[in-house]
C-alpha cells in the first residue's frame, strides 16, 4: 500500500531583518548580499512547491506567557511604516478553515492555543520579510500567522505536530516558514552589544539546524539562549514537530552576523516516514523514566507532598489520614531515623512551600510564610493540592502531566525583623517585603535570581508594591527537600 502523502511538502529556517529589504536597508543590504541570494533561493523553492497554505510561526506575532496566538480572520495587512518604508506593503487572505481546526484540536489535547487575545492585526516583520521575498515569486497560497510563548520547548514542538495534523484533515499542502533570527549578541559594535554565548550559539543552532538533528533542539540551556539574545529557537522547535516522524533532507545556504546579529538560512527536504525521528516521544519516555527515579528517591517531606498531589489530582480525594500519610512515607523512603523525622512531621509546626517544575519550567508553587495548620505535615498535604490547582499563573495541573512533575518542598524558619537589605544573602535567606497590607515573599537560592535587588523587587511585584513606597523587610531561612 503506497505511503499517504504527508500534508507538510516543505520547510525553511530563515530571519526577518527589515534591513534585507532595499527599501528599508537603502544600500546597507548589500553587506548581506549571501542572505539575500539564499532567501531567493528559498522563494524559487517555495514556488516550485506551490503550496495552499504557508504556516509562519514568528517570535514577533502577539506572544503570551501561557498561550500560543492564531492569528484569527480572513484577511491580513501590514506594512513596513516602522522601519521608514510605508511603500512596503503586503496583503494576504488567512486560512481561516486551518486556524479554527488547529483552535479545536489543540483545545481537545489540553494545548493552550486558540484564536483569542489578539491586540493587533497587522502583520509583524517576523511574517512580512518572508513573505516579501515569497510574493514576488508565488502567491496563490494562504497565510496562518502563529505565535510563540512562554510555554516549554515541549509545547512548542506539540503545537507543531498539531499543525501538521489540522493541515492533513483538511488536505492542505503546507509550507512551513520558522521564522526566526539567531544570536543578537554577535559583535561588539552591533545594536545589542557582545556577549560570547552568542557566537555559541550561532555556530551550534546552524550544526543541529544544518543537520537536521532536532533532537538536539531540546538541549539548549534556556539560561543560555537568554544570554545570547536569540529569537528563533522556539519557531525553530515548532517546525521540527511540524515534520515529527518524518526523515529530512537538510541544507544549510548560509550564516551571516553582518550588523551584530546572526542570520541563517536552511531548507529542509522532506522524505518518508521515519520512526526514530519521533524525537518528542522518545525525549517523553526517556524524561518518565528519569522522573520515576527521582520519585522513587523522595525523602519523606517530598514524598507527602506528590502523594497529595497524586491522590487529589488523579482520584479527587484528599489525604485526610495525617499520621497515616506521614507513616507510608516513612515506610517507602527506607530512612533510618524515622523517630526524629516523624516529630519533625507531626509536632512542629512551619509555614511551608510546595514548587512544581515540569520541563524546566515553574508549574505552580503555593505555600505559607506563617502555619495554618496543626503540622509541617499537614501544611504540605494542603500546600501540594493548592500548588496543583490554585496557583493563578498556571491552569490546573492535568493527571496526564503527573507522571512529569518535579518537587521541591521548602520548610521555612521563623521570619526575622532586619533594618536594610544588606542583612539579606540571595543564596541563604528568602525575603519578606511588606508596604501596609501589602506583603510578598521569595524563596531564597533561585535559579536566575543573583542579587538582593533582584530578590526584593520580584518580591515587591508579587505583592503588587510599587517602587518608591515604603517597605520593610524580614529575613527567614529554609531547609529545602528535592
Amino acid at each position: 500500500m503506497a505511503e499517504k502523502d504527508f500534508p507538510i511538502i516543505g520547510a525553511f529556517m530563515v530571519p526577518h531583518p527589515p534591513i534585507i529589504l532595499p527599501e528599508v536597508g537603502r544600500g546597507e543590504e548589500k553587506k548581506i548580499q549571501a542572505t539575500t541570494a539564499a532567501y531567493e533561493k528559498v522563494a524559487d523553492e517555495v514556488a516550485k512547491l506551490r503550496p495552499d497554505t504557508v504556516v509562519i510561526s514568528s517570535p514577533h506575532t502577539i506572544m503570551y506567557s501561557d498561550y500560543f496566538h492564531i492569528s484569527p480572520g480572513v484577511h491580513a495587512h501590514g506594512d513596513m511604516s516602522r522601519f521608514a518604508a510605508p511603500q512596503v506593503e503586503i496583503s494576504i487572505d488567512y486560512d481561516s478553515a486551518l486556524a479554527d481546526t488547529l483552535a479545536v484540536m489543540a483545545g481537545m489535547e489540553g494545548l493552550r492555543a486558540g484564536t483569542e487575545g489578539e491586540r493587533e492585526k497587522e502583520l509583524d516583520h517576523g511574517v512580512m520579510v518572508p513573505l516579501y521575498f515569497i510574493m514576488q515569486k508565488y502567491s496563490e497560497f494562504r497565510l496562518l500567522r502563529i505565535g510563540l510563548s512562554g510555554q516549554s520547548l515541549d509545547e512548542h514542538y506539540r503545537l507543531g505536530q498539531l499543525i501538521t495534523k489540522a493541515a492533513d484533515e483538511l488536505g492542505r499542502r503546507v509550507v512551513y516558514i520558522a521564522s526566526g533570527d539567531l544570536s543578537h549578541k554577535m559583535k561588539e559594535d552591533g545594536p545589542y552589544g557582545f556577549v560570547p554565548e552568542g557566537p555559541q550559539y550561532d555556530d551550534r543552532i546552524m550544526q543541529v539546524m544544518g543537520s537536521g538533528n532536532f533532537a538536539e533542539l531540546f538541549d539548549f540551556d534556556e539560561h543560555f539562549c537568554d544570554r545570547a539574545a536569540e529569537c528563533g529557537h522556539r519557531s525553530f522547535v515548532m517546525m521540527a514537530g511540524a515534520l515529527d516522524g518524518r526523515s529530512v533532507k537538510a541544507n544549510a545556504l548560509v550564516h551571516e552576523a553582518t550588523f551584530g546579529v546572526g542570520y541563517g538560512i536552511c531548507t529542509y527536504e522532506i522524505g518518508g516516514t521515519d520512526e526514530n525521528r519521533q524525537f518528542l516521544k522518545y525525549r517523553k519516555d526517556h524524561k518518565k523514566e528519569e522522573i520515576a527515579k527521582q520519585h522513587a528517591a523522595q525523602d519523606p517531606w517530598v514524598r507527602i507532598a506528590r502523594k497529595s498531589l497524586e491522590s487529589f489530582v488523579c482520584g479527587g480525594l484528599r489525604l485526610n489520614d495525617i499520621r497515616a500519610s506521614v507513616e507510608e512515607a516513612l515506610e517507602e523512603s527506607s530512612v533510618t531515623d524515622c523517630d526524629d523525622i516523624r516529630k519533625q512531621l507531626l509536632e512542629k509546626r512551619a509555614g511551608a512551600f510546595v514548587s512544581l517544575h515540569k520541563d524546566g519550567l515553574l508549574r505552580g508553587c503555593i505555600g505559607t510564610i506563617l502555619p495554618v495548620t496543626g503540622s509541617v505535615a499537614e501544611e504540605l498535604i494542603r500546600n501540594a493540592v493548592s500548588a496543583a490547582t490554585e496557583d493563578p499563573r498556571f491552569s490546573p495541573v492535568r493527571p496526564e502531566e503527573v507522571a512529569f512533575l518535579e518537587y521541591s518542598v521548602d520548610v521555612l524558619g521563623e521570619p526575622e525583623d532586619i533594618e536594610s537589605k544588606e542583612e539579606l544573602d540571595v543564596k541563604r535567606y528568602g525575603v519578606i517585603v511588606t508596604s501596609g497590607y501589602k506583603r510578598g515573599l521569595l524563596l531564597p537560592d533561585l535559579d536566575g535570581v543573583d542579587t538582593v535587588e533582584e530578590q526584593i523587587a520580584i518580591a515587591s511585584r508579587k505583592a503588587g508594591i510599587r517602587p518608591g513606597e515604603p517597605i520593610t523587610l524580614q529575613r527567614f531561612e529554609v531547609i529545602r527537600h528535592h
